[in-house]
């Protein structure tokens, strides 16, 4: 391998721990829900609050990070982001209060935005073009690592809560556990602030401020020297025809021509999101201990869904190329299908009782013998019995060891749930999760891909933002058979909408597809 190579790979490998930032902060909430229900005395409205504002600003973060890139480029804007991150991570750490912690999980999500698409962006723009389709998947690889490196420290940091050793009381990992799980990505974090100080600015942005010499320069450290210079030519007429072009308006999108791709574009983006794969990925302990198999086991398997989304995006990325577009969302609707009435099955056989032995434990723990008029009664949903431990042990007490006592109470095959819930995560990661984005890179007109893709991907940002608010509004109200059968349903929908109406892109140009899809 070539210094160039190098340099390019270890370039593009610091820029995509911005990826790496963005999965970590989105998913750590998920190891912090548990704790700060009881702490903060919090609603269900207000514990999705605390998982889904990050999505809210996330939203906001891509509409003004495009804009300020193209002004004071883009390693500026992912130095901001790594500061944003690294303030996030502290502030969330320290927050006093329920209103702080949202405060900075709102900060966090700026950087979250910004990182979405600046990432991506820069490494594209510095990247050889036959390289350019690998090294933007680190990214998106780095995405997912970031999601499964939090879900494994936060179980890290719940076994250390439970050592007698000094170092971890001192440092006092079971009283802050919470804390310390929102705190650590400070340090990857800071990290990725001095990485960045040794990246070179992108030499697109350089060719757009008539800074030649220097974009020439950065280039010379990726391609040869003719090489380069050929570039630079190229760029920069690229970059002259596009400001000699009309620019395409939002009403564009709406035409009577791109109606069919608009349409597509909608529903896939809805659906990718609709399905509750954020609720599984920044609920996954929260649902796990609904199956009644205690903490430490709901913080493994958790670590287990992060490990499996990991291993099937990666066999996304090596087979959407030779299988299609088409067969992979097929595929996966069908497995994502599956699972969810796999796991409505699951959810719909449980019962739930307190043995003799439970109930003198927890009347130890909790004083009194308030759950007596439980002994000898089996209920057969969680509503029910979530219902019965409210009127027994009051709302405070009952948010206070819900987890515990609902593991103890709760009977079902939580082999044919851990089944369930991996199978739905891979059939996700290895389809509408990464294809969803390189089908919309190709469906869209050229005219208005820019335009078209921030407008869609904000839609499906807003849906991702109401499952993550919803989802443990719709626990406690519809229960966990309800909530995942609304999901299965909703991706038969989604199945029978891709097998009728989504295109297959793979092999064909961007010219060909316009052909085809632009009446």
């Amino acid at each position: 391998m070539s210094s160039k190579q190098l340099f390019t790979i270890r370039i593009a490998a610091i820029v995509a721990l911005g990826g790496f930032l963005l999965g970590f902060d989105a998913s750590v909430i998920s190891g912090v829900v548990k704790f700060i229900e009881p702490e903060f005395n919090l609603t269900k409205i207000q514990l999705g609050w605390a998982v889904s504002s990050i999505t809210l600003t996330a939203a906001l973060g891509m509409m003004i990070a495009g804009p300020m890139s193209d002004k004071y480029g883009r390693r500026k804007l992912l130095k901001y982001a790594a500061l944003l991150f690294t303030i996030s991570a502290i502030g969330s750490a320290l927050a006093g209060s329920f209103f702080w912690l949202i405060v900075f999980r709102l900060v966090g999500g700026l950087a979250v935005g910004a990182s979405l698409i600046i990432a991506p962006m820069y490494i594209a723009e510095i990247a050889p073009a036959e390289k350019r389709g690998q090294l933007v998947s680190i990214n998106q690889l780095n995405i997912v690592l970031g999601i499964t490196i939090a879900f494994f420290t936060n179980y890290l940091i719940l076994k250390w809560g439970d050592l007698d050793a000094s170092w971890t009381q001192s440092l006092g990992f079971k009283k802050w556990n919470w804390r310390w799980m929102l705190g650590i990505e400070a340090v990857p974090a800071a990290l990725y602030y001095i990485g960045l100080l040794i990246v070179p600015r992108s030499p697109r942005w350089l060719i757009i401020q008539d800074r030649k010499e220097e974009a020439l320069e950065v280039l010379k450290k990726v391609v040869s020297d003719t090489e380069a210079e050929n570039q630079l030519k190229k760029v920069s007429e690229n970059i002259l025809e596009d400001q000699n072009k009309q620019k395409s308006k939002f009403s564009d999108l709406f035409g009577k021509s791109m109606r069919k791709v608009i349409v597509i574009g909608l529903v896939v983006g809805i659906f990718q999101q609709i399905v509750g794969i954020n609720a599984v990925l920044f609920y996954a302990p929260m649902i796990f201990e609904q199956t009644g198999i205690g903490t430490d086991a709901s913080f493994i398997q958790a670590v287990l869904v992060g490990l499996t989304n990991l291993v099937f995006t990666v066999i996304a990325i090596f087979t959407i190329d030779k299988l299609g577009r088409k067969p992979l969302l097929v595929i996966g609707m069908a497995g994502i299908t599956i699972c969810l009435f796999l796991l409505t099955y699951g959810f719909s056989t449980a019962t739930y009782s307190l043995d003799d032995t439970a109930i003198t434990n927890f009347s130890k723990t909790i004083g009194g013998d308030k759950l007596a008029k439980l002994k000898g009664k089996t209920y057969e949903n969680d509503l029910l019995f979530k219902k019965a431990l409210t009127i027994s042990l009051g709302e405070e007490t009952f948010k206070a060891n819900e987890g515990a006592i609902i593991s103890a109470g709760t009977h079902m095959n939580t082999t044919l749930i851990l089944i369930g819930i991996l199978g739905f995560v891979a059939s996700f990661a290895m389809s509408i999760g990464p294809v969803m984005w390189v089908l919309f890179s190709e469906l869209f007109p050229n005219k208005i891909r820019g335009l078209a893709i921030s407008f869609v991907g904000l839609i499906n940002l807003a849906i991702s933002f109401l499952v993550q608010l919803l989802f443990p509004l719709e626990l406690s109200m519809l229960g966990s058979t309800v909530t995942f059968l609304l999901y299965g349903i909703f991706a038969i929908i989604g199945f029978v909408f891709i097998w009728f109406k989504v295109p297959e892109t793979k092999g064909k140009s961007l010219e060909q597809l316009e052909e085809i899809l632009v009446k």
